[in-house]
């Protein structure tokens, strides 16, 4: 009986670069009541062709330091509970805070709702 390995999830790092984070903002977006998805689609010959990047982001409107990190926290931990599953390799994603709203908000709405954005996203045609 031959060994099947199980498949490989698809190598996720994160958008640390301002030009990154603005080539974002201008591509596909969907907007959840948690918090505003902002996706693209690498072009051939940009870095890391293959892996999925992440970047996340909460202005002065979501709270003080405390609140925007803890914002972020939730953020981090939904992009990792989704994206390695129901990204594609070679996207750019932003997960945008939204106030009051990502840090009050259940965690499995937000799980779900990051999936039907990245079903949105991926199922419109290129801007």
């Amino acid at each position: 009986m031959p060994f099947d390995a199980p498949p490989t999830r698809p190598e996720c790092s994160t958008l640390r670069r301002r030009a990154d984070f603005l080539r974002a903002a201008r591509a596909r977006r969907h907007g959840t009541p948690g918090f505003l998805l902002q996706a693209r689609c690498r072009a051939v010959g940009e870095p890391a062709e293959t892996a999925i990047r992440v970047g996340f982001t909460c202005s002065k409107k979501i709270g003080n330091a405390v609140t925007r990190n803890r914002a972020k926290r939730r953020l981090r931990a939904v992009a990792r509970a989704v994206l390695p599953d129901a990204g594609r390799p070679g996207w750019d994603y932003v997960l945008v805070g939204r106030p009051e709203a990502t840090v009050a908000r259940d965690f499995a709405p937000m799980q779900a709702e990051l999936l039907a954005a990245l079903a949105r996203v991926h199922r419109d045609p290129a801007p």
